[in-house]
């Protein structure tokens, strides 16, 4: 007898490469009952289309109509040698070592909106061939549509919200690239790990973060930015991931010590967690290591040219952020080195052409003592928000004085 046809979907599914597949039945307005009151408290910063689109991220049927399951996907992408992040500059006044910038750990791979988009395709085929779908009635989306995959990845029993506002896996930790594909086709739904009771004001954002975290708050207490004002809920206005990829202008200045050496996103909230301990390298059938990024020290990313930036980037996640917001990045980073053989690049990058460059070269520059050297530059300057910088900069403490 053949097996049931989602269990035949789920295992046709691991054998493309997901390490985790989950099922739930759609509608629930639990998941996403959240939503509404974190973007009118602002937590998502300028990501207006997050705003534009909340309607369909609350309920997925507005994106498929008539779907009546999601599958839930995981892709594993834990590294044993991937450099822990937990002991240094997790505060935030410390201070990082000055040699390698740090990456988030999926930066550290091939762009997994690519690789793991080649797997959707391979598994809208096999719906199409399990269950004689045609491709109207599916939809996949891999971290680029309306989709609320982690809460329905905890609804599947995928894993918890812990209080990082992260999906936490029992098997897997924090590691996990979510993907889902809505779907019309009626699917056992899997039990979540545990149901509590729907919280006595649903608009709470936190209401069911910390499922099994017990009293453990490491992840809370290790922000260097304290971008939780509570438990399961991020303020990506002190994120520091949201300002070192999804923020394209100015950085604040309040926030820029608190990044330390993380040059793209930051792992710190993931890295504490204990229930990393079960984490074990995945198969990566849909993940490719191609970019040793770690090897970079601050001194080349401040002299990347587009040329450069090209050839070092392409098919990666970084090249999202674009030649600027690295610089950007780059300069914060260096600033915060207490390492004054960057001054030369810094006072270079003091005269690029894009103003969001220049603001943080000078703010850097003042950071390691060489402000001093900028009266040129200053007197040439006709940009607010660099003149900005020039103004409040001179009034900082250096990162290595006292």
């Amino acid at each position: 007898m053949p097996a049931p046809l989602h269990e035949q979907v789920r295992a046709g599914l691991r054998e493309l490469g997901f390490d985790e597949v989950r099922f739930a039945a759609l509608p629930d307005p639990e998941v996403g009952a959240s939503l509404g009151a974190w973007l009118d408290a602002g937590h998502h910063a300028d990501m207006a289309w997050m705003e534009r689109t909340r309607e369909k991220r609350a309920d997925p049927t507005q994106v498929l109509p008539g779907a009546r399951s999601i599958i839930l996907l995981g892709v594993n992408y834990w590294m044993p040698d991937a450099p822990a992040s937990a002991s240094v500059g997790v505060g935030a006044a410390a201070l990082p070592s000055p040699a390698r910038p740090r990456w988030a750990r999926y930066a550290l791979h091939a762009d997994y909106h690519d690789t793991i988009r080649a797997g959707l395709v391979e598994a809208g085929r096999l719906l199409e061939r399990l269950a004689n779908l045609g491709g109207g009635d599916y939809r996949y989306y891999v971290d680029t549509g309306p989709v609320l995959e982690r809460g329905w990845a905890a609804r599947s029993g995928l894993g918890f919200t812990g209080k990082n506002a992260m999906l936490i896996s029992r098997t897997h930790g924090n590691w996990l690239f979510l993907a889902s594909i809505l779907t019309r086709l009626a699917l056992p739904a899997d039990p979540p790990i545990r149901r509590r009771p729907p919280p006595a004001n649903p608009a709470q954002s936190g209401a069911h973060a910390g499922l099994l975290c017990g009293k453990c708050t490491r992840c809370l207490e290790a922000c260097p930015t304290q971008a939780f004002p509570a438990p399961g809920v991020v303020d990506s206005r002190r994120c520091i991931s949201y300002h070192t990829i999804e923020n394209k202008g100015i950085i604040p200045r309040a926030l820029r010590r608190g990044i330390g050496d993380r040059v793209y996103g930051c792992d710190t909230c993931l890295e504490v967690c204990p229930w990393n301990r079960f984490a074990q390298e995945g198969r990566r059938m849909l993940l490719s290591v191609s970019h040793d990024l770690r090897e970079l020290t601050p001194a080349e990313l401040l002299a990347l040219t587009p040329e450069r930036f090209a050839a070092v980037f392409r098919g990666t996640a970084v090249k999202r952020l674009k030649l600027s917001g690295l610089l950007r990045n780059a300069c914060i980073v260096a600033g915060n080195s207490g390492d004054c053989a960057h001054l030369p690049a810094l006072h270079a990058l003091a005269q690029h052409a894009l103003p969001v460059v220049r603001a943080h070269a000078v703010w850097a520059i003042f950071q390691l003592g060489g402000g001093d050297a900028l009266a040129s530059a200053r007197a040439a300057e006709t940009d607010p928000l660099v003149l900005a910088e020039y103004e409040s900069a001179a009034d900082e403490q250096p990162a290595g004085a006292g």
